[in-house]
């Protein structure tokens, strides 16, 4: 089992603030910073683009896990490329060629993550598995924080590390959405190694950002 990493969603950070944010989450422990790129279109809600995270990734050395809920995605790589995502995380549905689009990522020399929505059935990525370094299993319908997580997605995360076991495949289990210190503990039993949280972690217990990323990791 891949050692537990907790990727704090910068969604719930104070977007007055960023740079600071991201400076607590490097303190505090956490291993990669999750940001949700959204674009109005493929969901229902906007976010940030490439030129803020370029403006972040400038004042921190933590890997930036970027994930593009936009369509069409591909023409977008090469841009969160240049602005500094060091894993680039799209769905089969934003692309028309999902082959062409890992291929894109791998040659920019980023690692490749693909996820997968509630209702998106594993068979759409089987033949992609050994090309991607991660798998982000949406555990709400992406577009929006701070809803509730679904627990028949977990039945997904099993069948994925299965698939991954018996063919000795080394990509990382992600999941997100509604993660919180009563679900992580399932999550983790089911399969995943990298859990997306983004309430938890900067609401619960005050606030204390350290404390709530050691409790995620630990249950």
């Amino acid at each position: 089992m891949k050692k537990i990493q907790i990727s704090p969603s910068i969604l719930s950070a104070d977007f007055g603030q960023l740079g600071i944010e991201i400076k607590r989450l490097e303190d505090a422990g956490a291993d990669m910073i999750h940001v949700d790129v959204m674009d109005g279109h493929f969901v229902p809600n906007l976010t940030i683009g490439p030129p803020v995270i370029k403006a972040l990734k400038k004042q921190s050395s933590m890997i930036f896990d970027v994930h593009l809920m936009i369509s069409p995605v591909h023409k977008y790589i090469e841009a969160y490329a240049d602005a500094g995502a060091d894993i680039i995380t799209i769905h089969p549905e934003a692309t028309d060629d999902l082959n062409l689009s890992i291929l894109k990522i791998k040659e920019l020399n980023k690692k490749v993550g693909v996820s997968l929505n509630p209702e998106t059935k594993i068979d759409t990525i089987i033949e992609h598995l050994k090309k991607i370094d991660l798998v982000l299993i949406m555990s709400v319908n992406p577009g929006f924080g701070g809803q509730k997580f679904m627990p028949e997605v977990l039945e997904k995360v099993k069948k994925l590390r299965d698939i991954k076991e018996k063919q000795e495949l080394n990509f990382d289990i992600e999941i997100d959405g509604g993660i919180n210190f009563d679900n992580s503990k399932t999550a983790i039993e089911a399969g995943a190694n990298i859990l997306v949280s983004g309430t938890t972690i900067f609401k619960s217990n005050n606030g204390d950002i350290k404390k709530n990323i050691e409790l995620l990791r630990s249950k």
